[in-house]
């Protein structure tokens, strides 16, 4: 599946697209950049700022936002925390 991450750091404004790898990389470069949103804020580089971002997926020839089919989720950040969640209790099952 290809994925990417859109941002707009300054809303309105052209989104700042960036191809990732896994979900795992698009969560953090999500992540990242409303960091460093918040960063330019707090130490009066940005006086102000209304930012948007997500994570893409693309579906045949179309880009739309990330879902999971099989979970109903739609926010890559809550997907990525249960599947990690679940795959340290498997790994700990697995030492016992």
């Amino acid at each position: 599946m290809k994925l990417r991450v859109w941002w707009i750091p300054q809303v309105p404004g052209k989104p700042f697209i960036v191809p990732v790898p896994t979900l795992e990389v698009g969560v953090l470069v999500m992540d990242t950049l409303a960091d460093y949103d918040m960063f330019q804020f707090k130490n009066n580089i940005k006086p102000d700022y209304s930012n948007a971002g997500g994570l893409e997926m693309r579906e045949g020839r179309e880009w739309e936002d990330w879902y999971d089919e099989e979970t109903g989720h739609d926010d890559p950040r809550e997907w990525l925390e249960e599947y990690q969640a679940e795959r340290q209790m498997k790994d700990s099952q697995e030492v016992e």
